[in-house]
C-alpha cells in the first residue's frame, strides 16, 4: 500500500509541476509581471501549501517539534538540495534582483526568525508581525514589477512585449486554471507521500524533531522540486531560482508566521533548534550571495557543493538521533575544517569576482 501511494504521489508531483509551470509562465506574460516575479509570489506560496498545512495541522495538534522543524528543514532543503540538483541538470543563471534584493532579505527574514526564537517561542504577536511583513513583501514585488515592465514598454515600444496569442491557454483565466490544477496536483502528491515517508521513519524509531527536519521537510519540498525541476528543463530558470528563494521567504514569514499567530499558545522553540538548526539555516541563505554573485550563475560545482552538504547535514540529524559513538568526531570534523574551508573558498570567489567587475588588475 506505501509502494502504491508513493508511485501515485510521485506521478502527481510530475504531472502538477509540468501544468503549474506552463501556467505560471503564461500568466507573466498575460498580466506583464516578470516569470522571476511569478516564481517568487504565485509559484512560491502555493508550492509552499504543503508546508503551511503540515505545520498549521501540528502546531494545533500540539506537535510543536514538526510544526517549527518542518519550516526550517525545508528552507534548508530547498537551497542544498533543489537549487544543487537543477544546477547540475543545467547551470542556472540568477537575475540580478535575486542578488540585490531577495535573497537579503530571505537573509534577514532567516535572522529575524533567530531572534524572535531566542526567548525560547515564537508568539502570537511575533506570528502576526511575520505574516504582516510577508503581505508588505508581496504587494511591493508586484507594484515594482508591473512599473519596471511599464517602463521598458514605454523605452522600446511594440518590440519589447512579448505576445503569445496562440494556443489554447493564451486566456488568464485558463491560465489560473492550470495553476490551480497543479497546484492541488502537488499537494496531493506531496500529501501521499508524506504520509508513507512519516509511517516509515516512526517504524524506525526517529523522533519528532528528526522527522519534521528531514523526512517532512523533504517531502512537504517534493512540489518545489518538482517545479523547479521542470522549470530548468523548459528553460525558465527565472522560476526555478525564484520558486526556492520565494518559497523560503513564504515558509518564514507566511507558514511560521501564520502557524505561531493561530496556535493556541505560539510555537515553543527548543535549545537545539536554536543552537544547530536555526543557525544552520541562516548560514545557507548566506552561502547564497557569493555563489549567486559569481558570475550571475550557479554552476555545476557549485550545485554538487549544496548537494553534498545537504547528505552531510541529513548524515548529522540521523547519527545524533541515533546517539551514534561517531556524532561528535563527525561534528569536530564539520565545524572545524569543512565549514572553515568552504567559507574561505566562497569568500575567495566573491571577492575575485567583485575585482573583476570593478577592473582591478
Amino acid at each position: 500500500m506505501m509502494l502504491l501511494l508513493f508511485g501515485l504521489g510521485l506521478a502527481a508531483l510530475v504531472a502538477g509541476a509540468q501544468v503549474l509551470v506552463r501556467g505560471a509562465s503564461k500568466l507573466a506574460l498575460s498580466f506583464g509581471i516578470s516569470p522571476l516575479v511569478v516564481g517568487l509570489t504565485v509559484v512560491a506560496f502555493g508550492t509552499s501549501a504543503p508546508e503551511f498545512a503540515v505545520s498549521l495541522r501540528s502546531s494545533f495538534a500540539g506537535q510543536v517539534d514538526i510544526a517549527l522543524g518542518n519550516v526550517v528543514g525545508s528552507n534548508i532543503f530547498n537551497v542544498l538540495f533543489i537549487l544543487g540538483v537543477s544546477a547540475l541538470i543545467t547551470p542556472l543563471v540568477v537575475a540580478p534582483q535575486l542578488i540585490r534584493q531577495e535573497v537579503p532579505i530571505m537573509i534577514g527574514a532567516s535572522l529575524l526568525v533567530l531572534a524572535l526564537a531566542f526567548d525560547g517561542q515564537v508568539g502570537r504577536f511575533d506570528g502576526g508581525l511575520l505574516f504582516g511583513l510577508l503581505l508588505a513583501y508581496t504587494v511591493f514585488l508586484v507594484r515594482q514589477s508591473r512599473r519596471e515592465s511599464r517602463e521598458t514598454h514605454e523605452e522600446y515600444g511594440q518590440q519589447a512585449a512579448v505576445s503569445d496569442s496562440a494556443g489554447w491557454d493564451r486566456h488568464w483565466s485558463v491560465q489560473l486554471l492550470l495553476i490551480a490544477g497543479g497546484l492541488v496536483l502537488l499537494v496531493v502528491g506531496a500529501g501521499w507521500l508524506v504520509d508513507a515517508a512519516v509511517s516509515f521513519a516512526r517504524i524506525l524509531g526517529l523522533s519528532e524533531a528528526v522527522i519534521g527536519l528531514t523526512i517532512v521537510a523533504a517531502g512537504t519540498s517534493l512540489p518545489e522540486v518538482a517545479t523547479s525541476l521542470v522549470a530548468t528543463w523548459r528553460g525558465e530558470r527565472d522560476i526555478a531560482v525564484g520558486n526556492v528563494i520565494g518559497s523560503n521567504t513564504f515558509n518564514l514569514l507566511g507558514v511560521l508566521g501564520l502557524s505561531a499567530a493561530l496556535a493556541p499558545a505560539g510555537l515553543p522553540v527548543g535549545a537545539a533548534m536554536i543552537a544547530f538548526d536555526l543557525p544552520v539555516m541562516i548560514a545557507v541563505a548566506l552561502a547564497c550571495l557569493p555563489i549567486f554573485f559569481s558570475g550571475h550563475l550557479i554552476a555545476r560545482w557549485e550545485g554538487a557543493l549544496f548537494l553534498a552538504y545537504y547528505v552531510a547535514y541529513t548524515a548529522w540529524l540521523l547519527l545524533a538521533a541515533q546517539q551514534h559513538a561517531a556524532t561528535a568526531a563527525y561534528g569536530k570534523l564539520m565545524v572545524s575544517f569543512v565549514l572553515p574551508l568552504t567559507a574561505v573558498t566562497l569568500g575567495v570567489i566573491a571577492w575575485r569576482e567583485w575585482r573583476a567587475r570593478h577592473g582591478a588588475p
